[in-house]
């Protein structure tokens, strides 16, 4: 039986919560990223309590573990 593939967005929006600044960002597959550099004011994000990497905290897109449902590589 073949496993079937789910589609995972790869690129996501970063927004600044300190500036509001937004940035297109292509995701890590390998790794979650746990700090971003904001391109705006250049204070670093991290996630937020209970999010698993900065994508989950600060993106439209979740990360691609959690867009497949495995979780996060915490």
């Amino acid at each position: 039986m073949e496993k079937q593939s789910r589609q995972v967005e790869l690129k996501s929006m970063l927004t600044c919560p300190s500036c509001g600044h937004v940035e297109t960002e292509t995701m890590p597959t390998d790794a979650c990223q746990w700090f971003y550099d904001c391109k705006g004011c250049g204070v670093v994000l991290k996630p937020k309590p209970g999010d698993c990497c900065v994508f989950c905290s600060y993106a439209t897109m979740p990360c691609p573990p959690i867009q497949l449902g495995d979780g996060c590589c915490s």
